[in-house]
């Protein structure tokens, strides 16, 4: 079996149909099946065909899909729609909105106008009713870990600004406001930490490469014009998000069963 894995898509189709491609994933290959680390939606154009895609996956039984952070930011604006959540600046400013705008085939004054009925159409939609529920907290093999952004583990500091991870042995067993929390994790912040998988590479998504290759390789800058967005490697960890908005790319590496 190959997997071809790839995080943080965030609506850009085209790109990652041009990284599968430069992989050579073959669709009717029995032998290749993809692994997306999360962030389906939410910043690129592209949110239909992107589900459209998927969901020929799903049925194909093609795709194992992690969840991310920004499945967790829709599910939470949703349950928070009579309070007109859609209207909350970190929705808007995520894509969150936007993501339900073009599901929907809705405009922004349909929202403004006729908010209920937009909700209900994007509770119709494949994306709720099929993509969701396929999505898993993580998907372990022999030899890895795929996850969002990192293993649930112990931590000193804020969710977005933690100062100092910490190995939590049971992790598997984690609860699900456990996992929530974890998919905002730097994986390569707890790597550094020593929050690792014994014999296993964790493999995530979530953080800029370019913050790995700046920070510890020292080899880049962070977002400047030598920013490099490839796959971050080391001795137990792959972090993919190409950080796509930025870098027009998407990072898609195989992985041999």
């Amino acid at each position: 079996m190959k997997y071809f894995v790839s995080s943080d898509i965030h609506g850009f189709y085209s790109e990652w149909i041009k990284a599968l491609e430069e992989k050579q994933f073959n669709i009717e290959d029995p032998e290749h099946k993809l692994i997306v680390l999360g962030d389906l939606f939410d910043r690129g154009s592209e949110a239909k065909a992107l589900q459209t895609f998927v969901m020929d996956l799903i049925e194909r039984d093609k795709i194992i899909l992690i969840k991310g952070n920004h499945e967790d930011l829709l599910v939470s604006m949703l349950n928070s729609w009579h309070r007109e959540s859609y209207l909350e600046v970190h929705h808007n400013s995520n894509g969150t909105v936007d993501t339900v705008l073009q599901l929907t085939d809705s405009k922004l004054t349909d929202l403004y106008n006729y908010p209920s009925e937009v909700y209900y159409k994007m509770k119709e939609t494949p994306f709720i009713k099929k993509i969701l529920p396929a999505m898993v907290d993580y998907f372990e093999t022999e030899s890895h870990v795929f996850v969002h952004g990192w293993i649930p583990c112990y931590t000193l500091g804020e969710r977005r600004r933690v100062e100092k991870f910490f190995y939590n042995e049971k992790w598997r067993e984690a609860s699900s406001d456990e996992w929530k929390l974890a998919r905002w994790y730097n994986g390569m912040d707890a790597y550094r930490d020593g929050v690792i998988e014994k014999n296993k590479t964790i493999v995530c998504g979530h953080w800029r490469t370019s913050y790995g290759h700046s920070k510890y390789e020292r080899k880049c800058s962070e977002f400047g014009y030598d920013a490099d967005f490839s796959p971050y490697f080391d001795n137990g960890i792959i972090a993919l998000d190409a950080c796509t908005a930025h870098s027009k790319k998407i990072n898609c590496i195989v992985i041999e069963k």
